[in-house]
């Protein structure tokens, strides 16, 4: 898959120091000519030692991934900056970044409302958040236009909103079943366009200039072969709209109390 990718022009990877073993698997087959973006977990409640515990995670990270340094590095808990040890928290980042472990320093959100109170505060190199053909909230309230003037790097995720979007919607689960409209008028567009649901997922992010990286998941080749083939494919589409600022729906860390 990582042959694959690199020969596809892909040059960026996504992990996480709360992805199982993902950083060890990554390390031992080797990722050399990728940029590697990885995450922290929310520090430690009563951790006496902000700095010292970020850069034993960072120094654990990059032995993991066999590596002297990583392209970004992203708090999983956004939040955590907006504590009274937010501007510890950032200052070991800042630490990470000067020592030359980590080039990039940022932010995972849910959702765009998370940055109005961390951007007055501290300055963003890299920001990861959802972005789909329903959840255009990065669009829509201005922040996608915002962080790229001021010279954010934004990567976006949830492409296929965690596979809805690709799903029959004979098998979509019943607690989804309160945006039926929703779902009718999709499989209702693709009935009637010469396109997938996978290149038209892909195309939606891909067309906004302000988003550096779009963030898929895979887990076989011919799934990968498949995504690459979907985002490569130049056919000028005319999406549907199907934006929805409903949180139980566009926020799946919400889907488990539907």
């Amino acid at each position: 898959m990582l042959q694959l990718a690199a020969a596809s022009g892909i040059d960026t990877l996504d992990t996480a120091i709360a992805y199982g073993e993902s950083e060890i698997c990554l390390g031992e087959i080797g990722t050399q000519g990728f940029r590697l973006v990885s995450k922290l977990p929310a520090v430690p409640e009563g951790c006496a030692d902000i700095g010292g515990w970020v850069q034993d995670q960072v120094a654990a990270s990059l032995d993991r991934l066999g590596v002297t340094f990583m392209y970004g590095l992203l708090l999983h808990h956004s939040e955590q900056l907006l504590s009274p040890s937010g501007k510890a928290l950032y200052r070991a980042l800042q630490g990470v970044k000067e020592s030359g472990q980590v080039q990039k320093v940022g932010v995972s959100i849910y959702a765009p409302s998370e940055l109005e109170a961390i951007v007055k505060l501290f300055h963003l190199d890299l920001v990861q958040a959802p972005f789909n053909l329903v959840d255009r909230r990065l669009h829509t309230t201005g922040w996608l236009r915002r962080l790229k003037d001021d010279g954010v790097e934004i990567h976006t995720r949830s492409a296929f909103l965690q596979g809805l979007l690709l799903m029959p919607q004979t098998a979509m689960p019943s607690k989804f079943s309160p945006w039926g409209d929703l779902w009718d008028r999709w499989h209702k567009w693709l009935s009637g366009h010469d396109v997938s649901a996978v290149q038209a997922c892909l195309a939606f992010p891909l067309a906004f200039p302000e988003i550096d990286r779009v963030v898929v998941g895979a887990d076989s080749v011919s799934q990968l072969t498949q995504i690459i083939g979907a985002a490569n494919s130049t056919t000028q589409i005319f999406f549907p709209d199907l934006q929805c600022e409903e949180e139980n729906l566009i926020n799946p860390s919400r889907w488990s109390l539907l």
